[in-house]
């Protein structure tokens, strides 16, 4: 029976999944052996049940191939005191999730190199947003020590922040930067419960965290214990004067089930909002992201797409790509019908408004049977019903702004859903047509 159990492992490691493996069966450690027992360690009592009600089976058909009928398993929970002292209390680094992978800074998430202030583009929608988080990156700029970036997806939160990171880092590498999002950071929590290393869990947050950067709060939301918990490391960080960055689709008040006491926590410091890009940015967006994927447009192209592309910006960038990709493989020329070709895919399909659309909905409006006789369309001048086409005017309105002359005591009614636009006057004097109208004789 010698080195059965590394045995029985090898055989089970193609039969399941690699993260199922690595989750449940590798965890497992010998205890005793003998002739007719193997004792497995558990690292909590959660682990014993999955595997007595999923692996034992499995674990025993192995066993009986091996020649080993007679050999029975049995599990049992390794209490924590005998399991090895955590390394993380003396190297405090990321908690290590099962099949996770890790970066050097402390979080889950490794900071994307190309997320820098240098290739963020400012305008009216973000100018705010990139000067804050400029000031939070500089020693002393910055009136308080925690940012929180509101925006949609695709506006640039993760850029900024992570950009703020990246300066922090250049200036002082020495720091620990943990970037990680509110889903991995309960994840970990759980992990940390599940396993006794919540002291750990706390050590890493509170007292070696320098710079927490913590993306999408809103998944926050409804999780009461974790809510709990990130409070009092934020407690801890600030009274430590450490740098904390937070980004959200939704500002705390709108986030549900959120405790005051975080939302008062989140809100203690600067507020910003990324708002979606004017049409200038846009064009300095995609000049900028044109450059970076080396293609070469016309100005025409640049306002073209920019005119079309009011989303965030990964639409911009998904066009880009599928323009060059088109030019590259068809060996087409980039030109304004290609442009318009790749917008097709990135605009929602529009609806042309017809004669008969418009008539349904003035028929609404006025809750007129489309369908009852004598309903046609007309050229006249008034777009309304006679009883409907002037309305008298308050009397508080009977005086104009210098408050000499009366105003009419009627005019036409300017409604939204008039066919009629105002008469329009060019500069030889005559007055525009009137277009059609629908009215019930």
């Amino acid at each position: 029976m010698t080195n059965i159990w590394e045995e029985i492992k090898d055989q089970i490691r193609g039969l399941i999944p690699e993260k199922s493996f690595s989750l449940w069966i590798n965890p497992l450690s010998l205890l005793e052996q003998r002739e007719d027992a193997l004792v497995l360690g558990c690292p909590n009592k959660f682990s014993l049940n999955w595997i007595t009600e999923n692996y034992i089976p499995l674990f025993q058909e192995n066993l009986d191939r091996m020649g080993e009928k007679n050999c029975k398993l049995a599990l049992k929970v390794v209490s924590p005191s005998s399991a090895p002292p955590p390394v993380l209390v003396q190297d405090p680094r990321q908690l290590t999730l099962p099949n996770m992978p890790t970066n050097g800074n402390g979080g889950p998430r490794a900071l994307n190199q190309d997320f820098t202030f240098d290739r963020f583009v400012v305008g009216r929608c973000n100018e705010f947003a990139y000067a804050a988080s400029k000031a939070l990156a500089i020693e002393g700029q910055f009136p308080c020590s925690s940012l929180f970036i509101v925006a949609k997806t695709g506006l640039g939160k993760s850029h900024l922040s992570q950009a703020t990171a990246h300066a922090l880092l250049e200036s002082n590498p020495r720091i620990k930067v943990i970037y990680i999002t509110a889903e991995d950071f309960v994840n970990e929590m759980i992990f940390a419960l599940k396993n006794h290393r919540i002291d750990e869990f706390k050590t890493k947050y509170r007292r070696s965290c320098d710079v927490l950067l913590l993306e999408e709060i809103q998944f926050l939301s409804g999780k009461e214990k974790t809510q709990l918990e990130l409070g009092y490391t934020l407690d801890a960080l600030a009274n430590d004067h450490k740098r904390i960055i937070f980004t959200s689709s939704l500002l705390p008040k709108d986030i549900p089930n959120l405790t005051k006491e975080l939302a008062s926590r989140l809100t203690s410091g600067i507020i910003t909002t990324l708002d979606t890009p004017d049409y200038e940015t846009r064009v300095k967006i995609i000049e900028r992201k044109s450059s970076e994927h080396g293609l070469v447009l016309p100005h025409e192209i640049f306002h073209l797409l920019a005119k079309d592309l009011t989303g965030d910006i990964r639409q911009m960038e998904s066009a880009l790509r599928c323009l060059k990709a088109k030019a590259d493989l068809m060996k087409a020329t980039i030109d304004p019908d290609l442009a318009k070709e790749v917008l097709l895919c990135h605009m929602p399909t529009q609806k042309l408004l017809t004669m008969d659309d418009v008539k349904a909905m003035v028929c609404q409006y006025f809750k007129v049977d489309p369908a009852a006789p004598g309903l046609q369309i007309q050229k006249e001048n008034p777009c309304l019903p006679p009883k409907c086409l002037r309305l008298p005017l308050p009397a508080t309105h009977g005086q104009n702004r210098g408050g000499n002359r009366p105003v009419s005591e009627s005019k036409p009614l300017d409604n939204p859903l008039c066919l009629r636009s105002h008469r329009t006057q060019n500069e030889s004097g005559q007055t525009g047509q009137e277009p059609d109208r629908v009215s019930q004789q």
